[in-house]
């Protein structure tokens, strides 16, 4: 197989209901010039299983983390062996909708341009839609990569979306330090700010992925630890990159952050039935 432009990457991990239709999305919306990488991150569940009956496509790749050090090992772990040009990474419950994949290759033609997200559905643990086109709120059109951050950082919120929304770089992850371990709960957020730093946003408007809720990322103790990240996240980006987030752009974000926090406890006991 020749060296392919894209990777799409999936840190897996307990998939095993969900990892073979988040792979099928993948190679059906790729061609000749994508790989395919999977790390299964010591599942106790059939995800393994699941990932090895897509061995005979030679896209594909099957790697194994051994367990311990979080979803940052696991993310990097399989980012590293991508060879693309261009690098997405996808969990292993999302889905890629037809025509994303090539629709945000050619918006990084540019060289000009480090980072491109699309809208998302949001969806419950059957896959039905619980909210439709999300995301890309402020960020409708194509800027300075250092602005996006910023909106983001007042938004209090991740405005890119989930990693299965977004495309970046190879090398401006791998400038950025690759995934960023400091904080957990942010971890692709925190990640895309230091690679917008490197070049532009460029913005794919139309629906391209989905994201699939579960209790357990919604708890109410988990909303709790993603506010005080974000704040922290928010203050530790100021301090590097002063000129691009201001003290108050922290003040407005770390407001608008527990805001957010207490709209998503609220959202958590209104859909929690349908997040089991």
């Amino acid at each position: 197989m020749t060296t392919p432009r894209l990777s799409v990457v999936i840190p897996a991990y307990n998939n095993g209901k969900t990892i073979a239709e988040t792979m099928r999305s993948v190679l059906a919306d790729g061609g000749d010039d994508l790989e395919l990488i999977v790390a299964d991150h010591a599942s106790t569940d059939d995800t393994l299983e699941q990932v090895r009956k897509f061995s005979a496509d030679d896209r594909v790749t099957i790697l194994e983390t051994p367990a311990g050090g979080g979803a940052p090992r696991n993310w990097n772990r399989v980012t590293e062996s991508a060879r693309g040009e261009l690098v997405k990474l996808v969990c292993g419950d999302d889905i890629v909708l037809p025509g994303t994949l090539r629709r945000q290759m050619a918006i990084l033609d540019d060289p000009a341009v480090s980072l491109t997200a699309c809208r998302r559905n949001i969806v419950d643990a059957e896959g039905k839609v619980l909210f439709s086109g999300w995301g890309l709120r402020g960020l409708g059109r194509r800027m300075p990569g250092h602005r996006a951050v910023r909106s983001a950082v007042r938004a209090g919120s991740n405005l890119f979306g989930e990693p299965a929304s977004v495309m970046m770089r190879k090398s401006a992850l791998v400038g950025a330090g690759g995934w960023r371990a400091d904080f957990p709960y942010l971890i692709d957020q925190a990640t895309y700010s230091r690679v917008l730093m490197q070049g532009e946003f460029a913005p794919d408007l139309t629906t391209g992925a989905t994201f699939r809720m579960s209790a357990t990322q919604w708890s109410v103790v988990l909303v709790r630890d993603q506010a005080d990240q974000a704040k922290a996240f928010h203050r530790a980006l100021h301090a590097e990159h002063p000129e691009a987030v201001s003290a108050v752009d922290v003040l407005i974000g770390n407001i608008r952050a527990s805001m957010m926090a207490r709209a998503r406890q609220v959202s958590y006991w209104i859909l929690k039935r349908r997040m089991r």
